[in-house]
């Protein structure tokens, strides 16, 4: 495969694509920390649905809408069904695994290509278990028709229960939920919450629902009462109209990824749903972390000037933002250490962070992104880079770590 630049001297040709040995890097970190010995939960990281998008229109229930589906398909890209971006993510080929994966050579026999690469890919990152998403169907909460979010978002949980998860325990989701029809958002809680593997559900933050509204309610209650957490997955929407008024896709991006969550995490905590849903656990994920102190500090001070507002409230937004979880990744390496320093303290991190690679996007983060912080002490590193994790989703690692106490009854898987 050949991967042009605009200066021949910069061409490249690869061939033989392997995982593993792109990432030898992240191996040698992994080794030269002694990583393998430390419980690693990726909340985090993706595969490309699309790679094996027939496989997933197969189980599109509404029969014309597949069928339309399919026909797309032949005439058009894969883009067409969803709802695409502009941008160029992977900087125009330079980060060459977004078109490796698709020639790479795997052993095929009695698994799924996907599910090897995700086992390549774990290993050299010394990741023992890992949340997966889709990628871009990230961005499928701003499809204009609610019906091909719910046939898609329907399909593709069925298929990643059927078809994925059973291959290896190692692999975990958190189920995407079809927002934009909240009854159909129920149901899916309902029927998928329980399945092998399904350790809580995920909204697709990029959309224009908000999330008050008295008819997600009882999706609210139904995942407290079962013990699963609900999670914002970031992402953008260049075509927003104030976003539009960016002309860079880096400030798309570093903008993009925290704004609909921070505006989401602002009416779930002024709307008091953290007293109506004590229990439930939120996790804001693929944000990094430096929005949430701005937030704190912006909701804290309002709210001593217009406490009338929020009636529900019985303590400062801040409070009830440090009882949420967020996860790590992209952490925002700023050149003041200790502005990240006073950030981990006003967040709890030491149980509220989970780690996060988002492997295999551009901007990923290995583990040594937190094993490395000179102002964790070991404990807090092992919280954050998966005890913290294993807690919320009560993972039982005894299948990797046999010695290891399990204090938490496991639960789906």
């Amino acid at each position: 495969m050949d991967f042009r630049s605009s200066a021949p001297e910069y061409d490249l040709s690869m061939n033989g694509f392997e995982t593993r040995r792109h990432l030898a890097n992240a191996r040698k970190q992994a080794e030269d920390r002694g990583l393998d010995d430390v419980l690693i939960i990726d909340v985090d990281c993706h595969h490309y649905e699309t790679d094996n998008i027939v496989e997933v229109i197969q189980y599109v229930e509404n029969e014309p809408l597949r069928q339309v589906m399919l026909n797309t398909l032949k005439t058009k890209s894969v883009s067409a069904l969803l709802y695409d971006q502009p941008g160029y993510q992977d900087l125009g080929g330079r980060v060459t695994r977004y078109f490796g994966r698709k020639t790479e050579k795997t052993v095929g026999v009695g698994a799924h290509r996907d599910a090897e690469q995700a086992m390549s890919w774990m290993d050299s990152l010394s990741v023992d278990y890992a949340c997966l998403f889709p990628t871009p169907m990230l961005f499928l909460g701003l499809h204009p028709q609610a019906e091909v979010e719910t046939q898609m978002a329907r399909a593709y949980n069925r298929w990643m229960i059927e078809r994925l998860l059973p291959l290896n325990p190692r692999l975990r989701t958190m189920l995407y939920l079809p927002f934009n029809d909240p009854e159909a958002t129920y149901r899916m809680i309902q029927e998928f919450g329980t399945c092998k593997g399904v350790i809580g559900f995920m909204v697709v933050s990029t959309r224009y629902k908000g999330v008050y509204d008295n008819a997600y309610m009882k999706s609210y209650r139904l995942l407290e009462e079962m013990g699963l957490p609900l999670a914002f997955h970031g992402s953008y929407n260049w075509t927003d109209q104030m976003m539009a008024t960016t002309n860079r896709f880096i400030t798309a991006h570093a903008l993009g990824f925290t704004f609909f969550n921070a505006v989401h995490c602002a009416n779930w905590v002024v709307n008091g749903l953290p007293e109506r849903f004590p229990k439930l656990k939120v996790i804001w994920i693929e944000s990094g972390i430096a929005w949430v102190p701005w937030l704190m500090q912006r909701l804290d001070n309002d709210y001593r000037m217009r406490t009338s507002e929020c009636p529900a409230l019985k303590k400062l937004p801040s409070d009830y933002m440090r009882d949420m979880f967020y996860t790590t990744q992209p952490m925002e390496m700023v050149n003041n250490s200790k502005a990240l320093e006073l950030t981990f303290e006003m967040i709890n991190a030491r149980t509220q962070l989970l780690y996060s690679s988002d492997y295999p996007h551009w901007d990923m983060d290995l583990p040594s992104t937190i094993w490395d912080l000179p102002f964790l002490d070991e404990q807090a590193k092992r919280n954050i880079l998966g005890l913290n994790a294993q807690r919320i989703f009560n993972i039982d690692s005894s299948a990797r770590f046999p010695a290891h106490p399990q204090p938490f009854k496991s639960s789906n898987g």
